[in-house]
């Protein structure tokens, strides 16, 4: 856990009152990502501008794994009234607004747990929030969508700088001009070329949200409440979690960041180069039995649960039968070709390849 945690030192935007506090007189906000998509820099940057533009007191810390680059990401954003002091590094476990940087997280329900009734839910998707709240049927507060991939893509940035202008937007208290002035600094100490391009994202960012906001939930439930998968009760013997972790069978369609390949059966010449160069065997090949008895292997598409979009497939196919195209919402899922593991004889031999 990394965490950065500052008192309020100036005030060049004047000092805020925090609108809804919790118990302990905090505002928490939790962004749910993956590494590489700059969950961790938006937090660091919201909370930097609420403390040192805005007067208030916060901390910002961040939790991944070893992996870092594709591995779950919670960034947490804990801030106060200028007076009261940030006295926990705890984890945000019931925050005010949740941010999803990746809509494929929402199929981890976890990605709601301990959302404050008439709280936040802002999520990066080309859908509606009507669409959103059908598939996680969530039917009160508020959701916020923004297809911050397009943006960034649009304008050769970042997811996290979208999400900020809309988070900035989205949160009553926070001075977008104290952001984005934040934001325009710490891109000018890295890169000034690139603070126009990222100015623009968040601009857009904060312009294009789509906001449907209805009433809190019914009296008596404080937050979402998601129950942990197992408990004392039930865990399996030993301790031993036997969800796929590191392994080919692990579900990689999270990491994608907006483009895949995509296989076109009428181009292809069968040559296995992209079986080569895929990191992860998310290539899906059959055999073929000729008249005369011999064989051949046939590249049938992808398996897209397990592709994690780097398209090093595109890159090595030699006849234009890989292209890298724009990920559309249901796409991976109309169009993936499943890994068969059978066995299989063929020549009197057991082949164990994928089919």
């Amino acid at each position: 856990m990394l965490e950065t945690t500052v008192r309020a030192s100036e005030r060049r935007h004047g000092a805020r009152n925090l609108p809804q506090t919790d118990e302990d007189g905090l505002y928490e906000i939790r962004l749910e990502s993956l590494g590489g998509f700059g969950a961790h820099l938006a937090g660091k940057m919201l909370a930097e501008a609420a403390v040192l533009q805005m007067g208030l007191n916060g901390a910002h810390f961040s939790s991944y794994g070893s992996e870092k680059k594709g591995s779950p990401i919670k960034s947490f954003v804990r801030l106060a009234a200028a007076d009261a002091a940030v006295r926990t590094s705890a984890p945000v476990e019931r925050p005010f607004v949740v941010a999803v940087f990746i809509d494929h997280l929402l199929n981890d329900p976890a990605v709601l747990s301990g959302l404050r009734a008439g709280g936040i839910l802002l999520v990066n998707t080309a859908q509606s929030p009507q669409e959103i709240r059908d598939r996680l049927d969530f039917h009160h507060d508020t959701v916020a969508c923004l297809d911050a991939t397009t943006i960034a893509l649009e304008e050769k940035t970042r997811v996290n700088t979208a999400m900020q202008g809309a988070l900035a937007a989205m949160i009553p208290f926070l001075d977008v001009a104290a952001v984005r002035e934040v934001l325009a600094s710490t891109f000018a100490r890295k890169n000034a070329s690139i603070i126009d391009g990222n100015l623009r994202t968040f601009d857009r960012g904060a312009a294009e949200l789509r906001v449907d906001r209805r009433e809190p939930a019914a009296a008596g439930r404080s937050v979402v409440d998601v129950p942990p998968q197992w408990g004392y009760l039930d865990a399996p013997i030993g301790g031993v979690v036997a969800d796929p972790g590191n392994t080919v069978t692990k579900n990689l369609s999270g990491s994608r960041a907006g483009y895949i390949p995509v296989f076109h059966a009428d181009k292809c010449i069968h040559c296995g180069l992209c079986d080569l160069v895929c990191p992860d065997n998310c290539l899906s090949w059959d055999i073929v039995r000729h008249a005369d008895e011999s064989w051949d292997t046939r590249l049938r598409g992808v398996d897209y649960r397990y592709c994690k979009g780097c398209r090093a497939c595109v890159d090595a196919c030699p006849s234009g039968a890989m292209t890298a195209e724009r990920e559309t919402p249901g796409f991976a899922d109309a169009h993936t070709v499943p890994l068969d593991w059978s066995p299989r004889v063929v020549n009197g031999g057991r082949l164990h390849e994928p089919g």
